[in-house]
């Protein structure tokens, strides 16, 4: 069969972008008519830094307050704002490497300079404004910081901002398993293996619990915001105008929204795992006179080819490969399968994407809100919804493509036959919705939707399949209880329910263990062998502390029983805790604690350990890519990775090099918030909000972080002005 090579390789003299003069991407001489606008928009901004570092920043227009949020931002962390952009444009490689190339080939099949100029030509005025000051407040903080040398960006351009619009870590776009792409655009017959961490990812996603005034002790709506990400990769800002913008959350390095978090009339939280929004179609090949033809209907339509050059670093200069992409009308082709080319259909709408997240910022109703919702670009995240009116709602995203549900969309479809084309989409009022539910509280964890709100959630009847993907997971049964059972909430008792220290995934699976061990015949070598790390678990009330020694050997045996079980989990595509919980054998069980207490005696010498002893926060550096070290200071966290259960999340996603667990994913911003004549909220952040390690702000709210305590937020200029730290303008 026809297969696409890599059609040529050449070193380069200069960083280039596929189609693009490297000169478009590097800083010349500023006119002074730049420098004059940056000057001028400076004036109108006034940076509050508060004691903790985080920035309230103050603009006459909404313009002028993105100019100073983006150079607020760049002042925190400029390495991780470029680098964010580097990847959103598919450059990578020209800062890390050839082993980038796959990554950048990907991000290139859907953002392109010229394509992304053109939607910035067709923006609204409105939009307009904010891009060229999100370009001016980076270009100007480079301008007033000669000592900071980009690692590629040298030169922002407002069109940038529509690559990367959405605001989730990678969106849709990570569906592409990059493995797969090299295999197929390569010619490689087999993928390399990713690295091993040595425990099971963290599940990506977020919490969010929205709390109806029928619920609270001060009768005002309570939200409940709790992404689950990587840490650092959002800071806490607060960003104001005279136009009615007045946000506070967390923001995405290099964007000029706030993702998560509220204003002074209404919050929203998003949490990933929304419907089934991407589609895989098999594409029949017919290789004819040079070109690449694939069926469709009674006869065949051209694939499109499209060469894309992928600079990358090398030790001798920068090189380049150029490899043709083939796209059919369904999308790019991303892989093969079955003798057939996969193309790939998913959401491509930059410009509606990045309208609706900054409007939704300066939604002050439930109305408001949902008018933003028609926009319907939010395509990877559902979304919990509070506000001061004391409603509470719940979104199952709003991106919805119609489809035939005859066809099963869990799996690739025939491409060839026309029925299995989207027809469209779906109207919001006809998605998975939920509006001030009878029970008062509302609750997502990336799970089945059809318990959000316990008994007044949407009924699964009522919708096609393809409009929800997630199986119900441990804490989605874990927020039902600690909600089901709430009153009087106030922002501190709220904190506890999103911090409740019991696993529910171990309810089941320490049962299973005990059954096992206790059918074992007396003679059994597993008999005494086990007994103390038995009855230890017997004994436990399955909840976690920093000095549970139960905590610590029950992780590491579900970690031992699911590095045995992933394989088996994968080929029946069910969740491998599921698949622990419900399919291995009582031996397999046994054998496992068997494992994990080898494991723990080897590293820490016995079993008995607390778990504070080994699961650990450490920022050593401000570096993207952490390395730890267990010589190195750190503290206790008691709260483990939400595969178990756990509503508070602390995972560690890094490769294993140590042998205790630093977390690197799970909770980083945290806040509750209280809606009503004056918004009152409390937040928390992994670390500090400065990536300077001579920063005081590099780790100042850490210890707070490990005991799970909050510091309140400072919303109103009052209150900022009791406890500032600094105030200026931007370039002072």
């Amino acid at each position: 069969m026809f297969h696409p090579r890599l059609i040529g390789t050449a070193l380069l003299g200069c960083l280039a972008f596929a189609g693009v003069p490297a000169q478009a991407y590097h800083h010349a001489a500023q006119p002074s008519a730049d420098q004059a606008r940056w000057n001028k928009s400076a004036q109108r901004v006034t940076i509050m830094r508060d004691k903790w570092g985080i920035p309230h920043v103050f603009g006459k227009s909404d313009a002028d307050a993105v100019f100073g949020l983006m150079f607020a931002q760049a002042e925190d962390d400029f390495n991780r704002v470029e680098h964010n952009y580097i990847n959103a444009m598919g450059r990578l490689a020209e800062v890390e490497g050839e082993a980038e190339i796959w990554r950048d080939l990907r991000m290139k099949m859907y953002i392109t300079p010229a394509a992304m100029q053109a939607k910035y030509t067709a923006s609204p005025a409105w939009l307009k404004k904010l891009m060229v000051s999100f370009a001016d407040g980076l270009n100007f903080y480079l301008h007033t910081h000669p000592e900071v040398k980009p690692k590629l960006i040298t030169h922002f351009e407002p069109w940038m901002a529509l690559s990367f619009s959405e605001g989730s870590i990678g969106g849709d776009i990570e569906e592409i398993d990059l493995k797969d792409l090299e295999a197929f655009y390569g010619n490689k017959p087999q993928a390399v293996a990713m690295a091993d961490t040595g425990f099971d990812p963290e599940p990506r996603g977020s919490n969010g619990f929205a709390i109806a005034p029928k619920l609270s002790k001060s009768g005002r709506a309570l939200l409940l915001i709790n992404p689950h990400t990587s840490f650092y990769f959002r800071p806490e800002v607060h960003v104001v105008s005279e136009e009615g913008l007045n946000a506070y959350g967390a923001v995405t390095w290099g964007q000029f929204f706030v993702y998560q978090g509220f204003n002074e009339r209404a919050g929203w939280m998003h949490t990933s795992g929304g419907g089934d929004v991407i589609d895989e179609y098999l594409e029949t090949i017919v290789e004819r006179d040079g070109k690449v033809f694939y069926k469709y209907g009674s006869g065949e339509r051209e694939m499109r080819a499209v060469p894309i050059t992928l600079p990358y670093k090398t030790a001798g200069g920068m090189a380049s490969k150029t490899v043709t992409a083939y796209f059919s009308h369904h999308g790019p082709v991303v892989r093969a399968g079955g003798g057939k080319w996969v193309a790939i259909k998913m959401m491509d709408e930059p410009l509606k994407a990045l309208m609706q997240s900054y409007s939704r910022t300066k939604a002050t109703s439930y109305k408001a809100f949902r008018q933003t919702m028609e926009l319907r670009t939010n395509s990877s995240n559902n979304t919990v919804y509070a506000d001061a009116d004391g409603n509470i709602a719940y979104f199952h995203g709003n991106f919805h493509p119609k489809r035939d549900t005859r066809f099963d969309w869990v799996h690739p479809v025939d491409g060839s036959n026309p029925a299995t084309e989207w027809q469209g989409l779906h109207a919001v009022k006809d998605t998975i919705t939920v509006m001030n539910p009878a029970t008062g509280w509302i609750q997502n964890t990336n799970a089945w939707p059809f318990r959000v709100a316990g008994t007044s959630s949407p009924l699964e009847k009522d919708y096609p399949k393809y409009m929800w993907s997630l199986p119900e997971n441990a804490r989605g049964l874990h927020a039902v209880r600690v909600l089901e059972h709430a009153k009087d909430v106030t922002l501190d008792s709220l904190i506890g329910l999103a911090y409740d220290n019991y696993l529910t995934a171990f309810e089941p699976l320490v049962a299973s263990l005990l059954t096992a061990y206790d059918a074992l015949p007396a003679g059994d070598p597993l008999k005494a062998q086990l007994a103390p790390q038995v009855a230890a678990l017997r004994g436990w009330d399955l909840r976690y502390s920093v000095a549970s020694v139960p905590t610590a050997l029950a992780v590491y045996w579900g970690q031992a029983m699911v590095a045995n079980a992933k394989a088996a989990a994968n080929a029946k595509e069910v969740p491998v805790v599921d698949y622990i919980r419900d399919s291995i054998t009582p031996q397999e069980r046994l054998q496992a604690l068997v494992r994990a207490t080898a494991r723990l005696e080897a590293d820490f010498g016995t079993w008995r350990t607390p778990w504070g002893e080994i699961n650990r926060f450490q920022r050593a550096s401000g570096d993207i890519s952490q390395q730890y070290d267990d010589a190195k200071p750190s503290l206790p966290i008691a709260f483990p990775s939400a595969v178990w259960g756990s509503l508070a999340s602390f995972g560690m996603s890094a490769p294993q090099k140590t042998k205790r667990i630093y977390g690197d994913r799970g909770n980083s911003f945290v806040a509750v918030v209280e809606f009503g004549p004056r918004v009152r909220a409390k937040s928390i952040l992994a670390g500090g909000n400065s990536a300077n390690p001579a920063s005081p702000h590099f780790a100042d709210q850490a210890g707070m972080y490990s005991r799970g305590q909050f510091k309140d937020v400072l919303f109103y200029k009052d209150d900022i002005e009791k406890q500032l730290e600094r105030k200026y303008h931007p370039g002072q």
